[in-house]
């Protein structure tokens, strides 16, 4: 595959992005050689904290195989996939992930304005340390729906 070309792709799209208005990031989803899924950054366009460019290319990508494993695609990424995106990824068993400017460089605040997320060094954080507290509440029937599913299975 030519990771070049791909990620030359995410970098114009995200350009064209913030030309409409638009964040600046995009991705795109590729199964031998084809584009199956591809997404800008509308978090402000659309008032929609979930409208990640990695995330909507994603969710194109697996309505386009009517699969959510894309263990024999590659994601490639204009910037490097945040938590939100890397747990959806991770979650479809995305084959690889590249991404042409680090996190360390796109959240650069004195750069670009762009906050770092606490999410990076949170998740590394005990759930009930972290900067909103993941406190875990223990219900007699909090397996029922899980249970369920498995019957369903």
């Amino acid at each position: 595959m030519n990771h070049e070309k791909w990620l030359q792709e995410t970098i114009s799209m995200a350009i064209e992005n913030v030309n409409n208005g638009g964040g600046p990031f995009a991705a795109i989803v590729v199964q031998n050689g084809k584009v199956i899924g591809k997404g800008t950054n509308l978090v402000h366009l659309n008032n929609d904290p979930s409208s990640h460019a990695e995330l909507l290319a994603i969710k194109e990508a697996c309505q386009a195989l009517a699969s959510t494993d894309l263990s024999d695609c590659v994601l490639y990424a204009s910037g490097e996939p945040c938590p939100m995106c890397l747990g959806v990824a991770y979650s479809t068993t995305v084959g690889q992930i590249y991404y042409a400017c680090s996190k360390t460089d796109a959240y650069n605040e004195t750069s670009f304005g762009i906050p770092v997320s606490p999410f990076y060094s949170d998740q590394n954080k005990a759930p009930e340390q972290r900067t909103v507290p993941f406190i875990h509440f223990e219900t007699e029937d909090a397996l029922a729906p899980f249970h369920k599913w498995k019957q369903k299975q």
